[in-house]
Parts: C-alpha cells; sequence; structure tokens
C-alpha cells in the first residue's frame, strides 16, 4: 500500500473514531428524513434548486445529487467512487471569471496552461485532453488543440458543476480515462420560488488583476406548462498581472449568452430547446499558454463558440420501465487568428482559421424493475452517435492553404451502453446493505482524412462497481473498470510547422495514422463516513477516501525531439513532433475530500497525491502535479445573512519529472472572501461578493505551464434578483 494512501486511511479513521462516539443511534432514521427533503427540492434532472440551494447558510457539499456518476439521479457520497458536485452558492462565493476558477479546489483535478482563459486545460488523474470528457447539459464539447483550450462558457450561466474521476468509457465512450466533467447551465425554475411566475435578475463586478469588469441580466419566468429564461453576460480584461509583478499579455471582450424554453405538456414528460453562445475577441500570443516572453508571435484571436440542443424527457410512475431522455444537438467551436507580427511561424498579416463541428444524439433509458421487496433495480441503457467535423485554413499556406496541425477530417462514434444499478437492502444474517452496479459498452469509431487512409476502430469497455455499508453511516467500495480512447485527427493526421526558433531551426509535426487506441484497466478502492448530529444538533461531517491504480498500454503521448548542437548547428537546428505509443505504463494516487457543516460553521478538506511511470525506461509519465492539500473554512452569521471565509492550497515540491524545465517549488495561496444576501425586507434580492484572491501575492507557477499564475487580485460582484 502506498504511504500516502495509508496516511489518508489512518485519518480517516482516527476522525470516524471521534465521531463515530458522538452519532446519534436514531442515525438511520434522521438520514432517511433528509434525504425525503432533499429530493422534495429536485427538479426534473435531480438537481437542488438555486432558490434553496443559494442559502448562505449552505448545506454539506457531498450530500448532493450526482447525475454524471451513473446516468440517473444517485447521492454523490452513496456513489462507489469519487464524485464531486459544486452547486450554485459554493459557485458565487468563489466569484469565477472561468472554470478553472470553479474547479482548483477539486482533488485529483489540475489546470495546465497558465491563467489566460484561451489556454487552460484540465487534467484528472494525470490525464488531460480528449482522455477527459467535457459536457455541457449531457452534450458532449470535443474541441481540444493544443494551446487553445477547452472550456468557453461563462460562469453565469453554470447553476452545478460535477466531476467523476476515474475511468468513464462504460457510460460515455472513447476519453473518459481520466474522468467527466459535466456543467449545467440555468433553469427558470432554478430562479423562481413557488407561486412566482416572472423575475430579473442583473449584476456586475470587477477583479484587479485584469482589470476586468463583468456585467449580466437574467430574465426568466413560467406560465402555466411553459417556463423560460434569457442570460447575457458581459466581460472586458485586460494583461494579468503575475505574482512576481509582471504583466501577461491578454486582452479579452466576451459576450456570452444563454436562451433555453421549456414545454411540459403534462406531468410526466417535458421538451426543452436551449441555444447558447460564447463570443471572445482576444489579442494574445497564438500559444494561449505561453509566457511573458513567447516566441510564437502576437495574434488578432476571435474565438465563436455556439451549441444548439433540443431534450425531451418521459417518466410516469405508473410505468417503472419507461424513464427515458432523448438529446439531439449540434456544436460549433471556431477560432480565427489574424498574426500581428512575424516572429511566429505564420508571416505578419497571415488568417488562421479552426473550425470543429459536433452533431450528435444520446437516446437513454432506465427500467425500474421490481425484484423483490430486498433489492431495488435500475437498469439503464441506450446508444449514443456524434459526428467530428474540422477545417484548417492558412491564408499564408498557398496553394494548399491548409493550417499546419490542424489537419481537414472527420471522424463518427457510435456506442451502445447497458448498466444495472442493484441495491441489496436486505442481506438477511449480514447487517447493512450492499450496491452493485456491473456496466458495459461497445464503441465503433472511425476517422478519415485525405492526408491518410481512414482508420477504424471497435473496443468493448466493461466496469463493475460495488459498495457495502454496514452500517447507515459507513462505507466501503471498489470497482474495477476498462477504459479506451481511439487517437484523434490532430493526433493522426498533424502535419507542417510546429513551432519556429528564429535563428536556430524549425520543428515540424509529422504525421502518424498508425496510432493504436489507448486503453487502461482501472482498480480503485476506498471507504467514507458520512454522520449527522455529531458535535451539535443538525451538523453533518462526511468524509470519503480512495486509491486507485491505473495500467495503460499504448498511451498516446506528444514526442517533441528538438536537437542543438552538436548534433547540428543552427540555423539548421531542426525538429520533429509526432504522436506515438507508449507499450506499458501505470499510474496510481490517493484522494480525500471531506466536509464538516453546521448552522455556525463549514470546513471542507481535500487532498490528492499521484505518480505514473513508462514501465518499460521507469521515467515518469502521465500529467503529473505535486501532493496538493485545499481547505476552505467560514463562518456563517445567519442572523445578518452573511458570511466571512478563508481557502488555502498547499502544493509540495514537484521533481516527479524527466525535464529538469518541469520542476517547480512548492507554494501555497490564500484566499479570503465574504458574502451577504438579505433573505427578507426591502433589500431581499441582493446579493453582495467580496474578496481577494492570493493575499499575500504568492509568485508560482503549476506544473506543465510556462507562465506564472496571477497574483494578488481584488474581486468584487454585486447582483440583484426580483421576482414575482
Amino acid at each position: 500500500m502506498a504511504q500516502g494512501f495509508t496516511a489518508a486511511i489512518l485519518a480517516v479513521a482516527t476522525l470516524a473514531t471521534f465521531v463515530a462516539g458522538a452519532a446519534a443511534e436514531e442515525e438511520h432514521e434522521v438520514r432517511a428524513a433528509a434525504k425525503e427533503q432533499v429530493a422534495a427540492t429536485q427538479d426534473a434532472e435531480g438537481s437542488v434548486s438555486l432558490v434553496a440551494a443559494n442559502s448562505l447558510e449552505g448545506a454539506a457539499t457531498m450530500n448532493t445529487i450526482s447525475i454524471t456518476a451513473t446516468r440517473t439521479s444517485t447521492e454523490a457520497f452513496e456513489f462507489p467512487g469519487m464524485v464531486t458536485v459544486m452547486g450554485r452558492d459554493r459557485i458565487d462565493t468563489l466569484q469565477p471569471s472561468s472554470p478553472d476558477d470553479i474547479l482548483r479546489f477539486v482533488p485529483g483535478v489540475t489546470f495546465t496552461g497558465g491563467p489566460r482563459r484561451t489556454g487552460e486545460v484540465p487534467s484528472i488523474r494525470g490525464f488531460s485532453g480528449q482522455d477527459v470528457i467535457v459536457m455541457v447539459d449531457g452534450v458532449r464539447r470535443n474541441f481540444e488543440s493544443g494551446h487553445d483550450g477547452r472550456f468557453f462558457i461563462d460562469p453565469s450561466l453554470i447553476k452545478e458543476v460535477e466531476v467523476l474521476r476515474g475511468p468513464s468509457s462504460a457510460l460515455y465512450g472513447s476519453g473518459g480515462l481520466g474522468g467527466v466533467i459535466e456543467l449545467r447551465t440555468i433553469d427558470a425554475a432554478d430562479l423562481l420560488e413557488p407561486g412566482e411566475t416572472w423575475g430579473a435578475r442583473i449584476g456586475g463586478g470587477f477583479q484587479s488583476a485584469n482589470d476586468e469588469w463583468h456585467s449580466g441580466l437574467t430574465l426568466f419566468g413560467a406560465d402555466g406548462p411553459f417556463d423560460a429564461v434569457a442570460s447575457i453576460t458581459y466581460r472586458d480584461g485586460e494583461d494579468i498581472r503575475l505574482g512576481d509583478g509582471s504583466d501577461l499579455i491578454a486582452d479579452d471582450d466576451i459576450l456570452s449568452g444563454l436562451v433555453k424554453g421549456t414545454w411540459t405538456p403534462d406531468e410526466n414528460q417535458s421538451i426543452s430547446l436551449s441555444y447558447s453562445r460564447y463570443h471572445d475577441d482576444a489579442v494574445e500570443p497564438n500559444n494561449g499558454q505561453g509566457g511573458t516572453t513567447a516566441l510564437d508571435g502576437l495574434v488578432d484571436k476571435e474565438i465563436i463558440d455556439q451549441t444548439v440542443q433540443a431534450e425531451y424527457t418521459y417518466y410516469d410512475p405508473d410505468m417503472p420501465w419507461l424513464d427515458a431522455r432523448a438529446i439531439v444537438y449540434y456544436t460549433q467551436t471556431a477560432v480565427d487568428e489574424e498574426v500581428l507580427d512575424g516572429n511566429g511561424a505564420s508571416p505578419q498579416g497571415a488568417k488562421l482559421e479552426r473550425d470543429l463541428r459536433t452533431y450528435g444524439i444520446s437516446l437513454q433509458n432506465s427500467s425500474h424493475v421490481d425484484l423483490g421487496e430486498s433489492l431495488n433495480s435500475t437498469f439503464t441503457y441506450g446508444v449514443d452517435y456524434y459526428r467530428d467535423d474540422q477545417k484548417g485554413r492558412d491564408s499564408s499556406n498557398a496553394p494548399s492553404y491548409d493550417r499546419n496541425g490542424v489537419p481537414t477530417a472527420e471522424a463518427d462514434s457510435l456506442g451502445l451502453f447497458f448498466q444495472a444499478e442493484l441495491d441489496f437492502i436486505d442481506l438477511g444474517p449480514i447487517p447493512g446493505a450492499f450496491t452493485l452496479i456491473p456496466g458495459v459498452r461497445f464503441d465503433y469509431y472511425r476517422v478519415e482524412s485525405a492526408i491518410a487512409e481512414t482508420a477504424k476502430y471497435d473496443e468493448v469497455s466493461p466496469k463493475i462497481a460495488a459498495s457495502y455499508r454496514p452500517m447507515p453511516w459507513m462505507m466501503v467500495f471498489g470497482s474495477y473498470g476498462k477504459a479506451f480512447r481511439a487517437p484523434t485527427f490532430n493526433e493522426a493526421y498533424a502535419s507542417g510547422t510546429h513551432f519556429v526558433i528564429p535563428g536556430f531551426g524549425v520543428n515540424n509535426f509529422v504525421a502518424n495514422p498508425d496510432l493504436k487506441p489507448q486503453t487502461t484497466r482501472t482498480l480503485e478502492f476506498g471507504l467514507g463516513f458520512d454522520f449527522e448530529d455529531v458535535l451539535i444538533d443538525d451538523d453533518s461531517f462526511t468524509i470519503k477516501a480512495s486509491h486507485y491504480e491505473t495500467w495503460g498500454k499504448d498511451f498516446i503521448d506528444l514526442e517533441v525531439v528538438q536537437p542543438g548542437p552538436p548534433a547540428c548547428f543552427p540555423p539548421a537546428c531542426n525538429g520533429t513532433t509526432q504522436a506515438i505509443n507508449v507499450a506499458d505504463a501505470r499510474l496510481w494516487g490517493n484522494e480525500v475530500e471531506a466536509v464538516y457543516d453546521n448552522r455556525r460553521f463549514r470546513l471542507s478538506f481535500g487532498y490528492a497525491d499521484i505518480d505514473g511511470e513508462d514501465k518499460d525506461t521507469g521515467e515518469p509519465l502521465g500529467v503529473l502535479f505535486p501532493t496538493t492539500v485545499t481547505l476552505d473554512g467560514a463562518v456563517k452569521f445567519p442572523e445578518f445573512d452573511s458570511l466571512v471565509g478563508l481557502r488555502g492550497i498547499f502544493a509540495g515540491h514537484f521533481d516527479n519529472t524527466s525535464d529538469p524545465a518541469e520542476e517547480r517549488q512548492s507554494y501555497e495561496t490564500y484566499d479570503i472572501y465574504a458574502a451577504w444576501a438579505p433573505s427578507d425586507g426591502p433589500l431581499q434580492g441582493l446579493r453582495v461578493d467580496l474578496g481577494v484572491d492570493n493575499v499575500f501575492d504568492e509568485e508560482y507557477s503549476r506544473v506543465y505551464t510556462g507562465a506564472l499564475e496571477q497574483g494578488r487580485n481584488w474581486k468584487a460582484a454585486v447582483s440583484y434578483t426580483l421576482a414575482y
């Protein structure tokens, strides 16, 4: 057993022993009543409404409802794995300007690419890029490039974020070796109290690190079977001040919005239509992840991301075998750049285009089957299909106009999945309850480009997970799953110039259509404790820890070969960049997540460590990160409808790399925050958030990032909601 996990288990056991002595005998009855209360506030998709969740008194975040983990509604704590669900109450106190601001406190999740929005790339358990599935409202967002980020949505539109750590190909297909990040957007029902039919929310704010102002307006209403929400947000940011006092070139002008409507003809079914759009005009280096001395040239970058989505749901309690959901969607992400100088691979004035369009459909049904009084069973099954169509263009690359590293290509993916959730609530002479979740998925994947022959892949991805609850407040769990990812067209067909070192040489992409799909097998096990009425009435303490081992075959890695003297002499030191397979790999790590909450105080704790290696060479492998601890404590003042809090991130020294340039010093950052939201009186509907991120102006850089992170950042946001 790894030393880190041993320490984590000891910590969990020590805390649990202390808390168990204080736990009430009627724990089971109390929990059952709490679940009924939570269930009463669920919307059609199972998420807690913003009206209930926006209370500054807050609830323990680990007892929220997960949708992504099983594609059905289940309590996050009871899922046999590590899943985090963050509601709007916690998101608001972060005052986020990008998804990185929301997710940086989730154990096992890190971001690379620096502080620019356009460079931020998430990593889960050492996996990044297309090994992490990103979804918005159940729709896959497949855009991925070397340096242009993955998130194109304003945080003001997000009501909930869910992060599933661990392999998920059995439910979601190609990718998901590290996990799934799903963002869920606001609905009218989230903003209306019972009896209210319409309303409006207006808000704005400022943060000092990049002199960013933002403002937004949201209109929402419901009339009989119809409800709708329309929201628009504008952000204007400048250069980012870093921890060392220098400025990182960045100039964002962002307009984003969402329009969503739902028709509920009867209590059993609903039809929703939505359209979202994100438009960013930015002046920055072509490589959005570059530092203050980036050599790849400045560009005038325009990013347009838009999604059209239709969703149909049907559920009738009298027909428990039919609980259906269908989604049809279209997404487009276009990144157009005009080169402003001649420092990069393209000449001044060149126009670079990257356009990815995805067409998809997802059909699923859950059948709740009566197999006896001692067994609750749900069977979920369905089909997913999507088509990615990418085009790249470089106006300076005549006569083909092909863009370096952005092949014109298309890919089709078809998947069939089946999952059973078997909850044994009576084990006879054995105390407690037992849950078994087996699942399997078959995927067919085809990718083609004019550069090389069409490649076809198919894969079966099984997974099984189980949990045992000997007592209502304790659980042990384990899972074993196989995951895979087919090569993307950017990996298989990339060609042309990667980067230029002026006066030294040129590095060129080399296509590799013979890439094999990468596959993993992951074993995970852990335990958790969930107590109520621990120290005082109506408080709660929840803690969950896990250890995982991942074995990989044919890992897809980007090999950059850039020779120098004496092997060559400038300006003829030319190199290559090619995606290759790493035959045998292993990754392993530990995670702990805990929350204590009462009416006066809330404290959350996170811990994560990771290691990985190429088993043939012993070299480090994966997007590894230092051992990291996070703390977030808040004192609540319900008498004044307010709270104040302190957050901290503590990262150890990082030297688990074969490249000395990637080593990082240890660092710790502190944020302070405060919120005030009057619950009655003439100011009801007002919310004020204040905060300072990186209070002590820490100078630090995260792993695999060429830039420092932003320095001290003063933040303020004000919103007012009026509803009738």
